[in-house]
């Protein structure tokens, strides 16, 4: 039922466009229709609100099916000099009001949000001045006294405060990423330096990320320039140093908007002749543009702006008089929301923290996870490390565990650089515990890892081989022959089934009692104390691009397609998916299936079809139930469908382990393996034979301790007790749902 105070609701993209907006004023509309109120569309932004006519329309849920896949915004979006005067905000009002329209969701940036706050700001007076002109009836002006706003950060360049991501900032960084792995071959064939330009007139985030997800050498941003004046000579001596070391290629990465310390901007032209002229090396330039605006949005920009479309409705369902605008944003996987006012004020204060040149200032702002990126962005670039300056040196072994992640060897890498560069003595185990127990352990050295931090599989290698009790005594034959004094595990279940094996036998082998850490990787996402294993985003845009195809194929033909993923006994990379690509149904295995569950479907498929319908996606995780099959689903469909669809099945399989890491699972992988040697060092120190799995919870960084791993999982289940993800099923069911108005 519709609430008493709203009775249509308005929703407008602003400013430049970002991938995942379609996917926003999807969630919006369709949330607000399921409500039973009215949505208009405002095409071409603040321009369309101010012209009126046509330009506002209403939507309808088909109306925003089949678009959660397009990049760009289907309603437009422009940048309005009009809404910038009191006379063209006037106009606005009286279209909006006129529509009964007094609540809006705004995606857009700082700018569009600050506008929206502004007329929020003046409405009561705007209202006051139409009807004084005779234009609107006062009791219609009495009707909407207050304007409701709701905003969601749309911007590539991650750069608003209140929220860790902002909307089309992940596929930013998936086409910067995937453009500097291209460049990096070709560099390297012909020992060539590239200067690539990236978007951030005010904000690193696409610049530091981008450097710490392929390698590359050097960084250039707006909030923390060079720390010399002579920056030119210190950067080529860095680079010249890394081509003395063995490296063939040169990747330099430059903000739009990076500057020196007295504020004179530093051009990618510039840093090309730069080396040109200081290394003598062949230089090129890529300038990437507008390339990252474009294209199909992320998996992540899908879910982040549904899940934020949605979260903004709800809020203006509910909203007081007195209620502030807010901004819907995300921190670690929770919707937050923080006044408009003050995520404005905290934004600019960056940007004048810069102009003052207060560049500490400016980085503290970003953020702690920011810093650190910069920081260990640095270390890894190093060409070595740096020299050891006498303080105690330990002996660490990393290894996998388990099957495939994409991101293992991303980790490796940051463990056996981060161990070097703090001057210990790092070991790579190879093909897990059977290359264990066959002393398969190997010193490290800087360039062991060269050119791991993109590179899908495990160099390593892996397996899921367990330990078991004729095993014990030769691993710690192992660990004392090379006097190891930590282990880093990197893998899924078996990784923490065999390290939790592991310290239930040092009372039997002294030698076990050495400080252990599991740090979590699987495409299921299904380990305890972590909400997001490394190796789970790139699956999901694995699933994600081959649905897309296969819808393709599907609309052409009237055609069921019933999609396998994979996911065990976890069903994320099923509903997550299904979110992702609009599929109308999900079956988990935390839910079951049921025949009356295949009858329902099977009757809403057939009705759907029999109004118009084009295609069907249903989305099956792997074990949700060992009798109803994808087999048996899809041939219970085409039985039923009779000749008003046919059906199809897909089981992607591994294609969903394949492929190089995502930029979200490099740098994942990263931080929690810089963490991970932090947190050995500190437990060898204290030579108490500490345990634990590291994760990340509610955007932190945490560990847990290994024994207390069999209390936060379902044994038989093989999943942790608390998913996160599972709070979202009604949104992803709301989203996928046939027309309230039609069923």
């Amino acid at each position: 039922m519709p609430t008493e105070r709203i009775r249509s609701l308005g929703v407008l993209t602003s400013g430049g466009d970002a991938q995942g907006m379609n996917a926003a004023v999807r969630a919006a509309v369709r949330t607000a229709l399921n409500r039973g109120i009215q949505v208009y569309a405002i095409y071409e932004g603040y321009q369309g609100m101010v012209d009126g006519g046509e330009l506002i329309r209403k939507l309808s849920w088909a109306d925003v099916g089949g678009i959660v896949h397009r990049g760009g915004t289907i309603i437009g979006t422009a940048r309005s000099a009009d809404f910038r005067t009191s006379e063209g905000r006037l106009r606005a009002a009286r279209n909006l009001v006129e529509r009964e329209i007094d609540s809006l969701v705004v995606i857009g940036g700082d700018g569009s949000l600050t506008g929206a706050n502004t007329f929020r700001h003046e409405w009561p007076k705007l209202l006051e001045q139409l009807v004084q002109q005779g234009s609107i009836a006062p009791k219609l002006a009495d009707r909407h006294r207050t304007l409701h706003v709701a905003g969601l950060v749309g911007s590539i360049d991650n750069d608003m405060f209140g929220t860790d991501m902002t909307i089309g900032a992940d596929t930013a960084l998936h086409r910067i990423t995937a453009a500097i792995d291209a460049i990096s071959s070709t560099a390297a064939s012909h020992q060539r330096s590239f200067v690539v330009e990236v978007m951030g007139r005010h904000c690193g985030y696409l610049a530091v990320m981008a450097a710490l997800a392929t390698s590359a050498e050097w960084v250039l941003i707006p909030e923390n320039p060079p720390e010399v004046d002579d920056w030119e000579e210190m950067m080529c001596r860095r680079l010249r140093a890394g081509r003395e070391a063995g490296r063939r290629d040169t990747i330099v990465v430059v903000a739009e908007g990076a500057q020196d310390r007295h504020g004179r901007p530093i051009s990618s032209e510039y840093v090309k002749r730069v080396l040109e002229e200081r290394t003598g090396d062949d230089t090129r330039v890529t300038i990437l543009g507008h390339v990252q605006r474009g294209g199909s949005p992320s998996a992540f920009d899908r879910n982040l702006s549904t899940i934020l479309g949605y979260a903004a409705v709800e809020h203006l369902l509910g909203a007081e008089d007195s209620s502030e605008p807010q901004v819907f944003g995300i921190r670690g996987n929770r919707i937050t929301r923080t006044p408009l006012l003050h995520c404005v004020e905290q934004t600019h204060a960056v940007a004048d923290a810069i102009a003052a040149r207060n560049y500490e200032q400016a980085m503290d702002l970003r953020g702690r996870n920011f810093r650190e990126a910069y920081r260990t962005h640095r270390t890894l670039a190093r060409a070595l490390p740096h020299a050891s300056t006498g303080q105690e040196c330990y002996r660490l072994a990393v290894m996998h565990c388990g099957t495939l992640a994409p991101g293992m060897n991303t980790a490796v890498r940051a463990a056996v650089r981060l161990g070097l560069d703090k001057g210990h003595q790092m070991f790579g185990v190879r093909n897990g515990f059977r290359g264990f127990i066959a002393g398969d352990i190997q010193p490290m050295d800087w360039f062991s890892v060269n050119g791991w931090v993109s590179r899908g599989g495990a160099e390593l290698g892996t397996n899921r081989d367990l330990p078991s009790q004729e095993h014990f005594a030769r691993i710690a034959q192992e660990i004392d022959a090379h006097a190891l004094d930590g282990l880093l595990i990197i893998g899924g279940w078996s990784a923490y089934q065999a390290a939790y094996r592991l310290i239930r036998q040092r009372d039997a082998f002294p030698a076990l009692k050495l400080p252990i850490v599991c740090l979590p990787a699987s495409i299921n996402n299904d380990l305890p104390g972590s909400e997001l294993s490394i190796g789970a985003d790139t699956a999901l845009n694995n699933i994600v691009e081959a649905v897309d195809k296969i819808k393709q194929s599907a609309v052409a033909h009237r055609r069921v397609y019933v999609v396998e993923v994979m996911g065990r006994q976890s069903g994320y990379l099923a509903l997550m998916s299904a979110m992702a690509t609009g599929g109308e149904r999900v079956y988990l295995p935390e839910e079951g299936i049921t025949l009356h569950d295949l009858m329902t479907d099977v009757a809403t498929l057939r009705r759907g079809f029999e109004q118009g319908k084009q295609l069907g996606l249903y989305i099956r995780n792997d074990s949700a139930n060992p009798v109803y099959t994808t087999g048996f689903i899809a041939a219970l469909f085409e039985h039923e469908g009779g000749s008003l669809f046919d059906v199809g099945q897909a089981i992607l399989g591994h294609l969903q382990q394949g492929g190089n890491p995502t930029p979200f699972d490099r740098i994942q992988a990263t931080r929690l393996a810089a963490a991970c040697i932090d947190w050995l060092v500190e437990a060898a120190g204290r030579a108490t034979g500490d345990a634990a799995f590291v994760g990340m919870q509610e955007g932190e960084i945490r560990f847990n301790q290994l024994e207390n791993l069999p209390d936060m999982v379902e044994q038989t289940a093989r999943r942790p007790r608390v998913q996160w993800w599972l709070d979202l099923r009604p949104i992803a069911k709301l989203m996928s749902q046939q027309d309230p108005l039609q069923s």
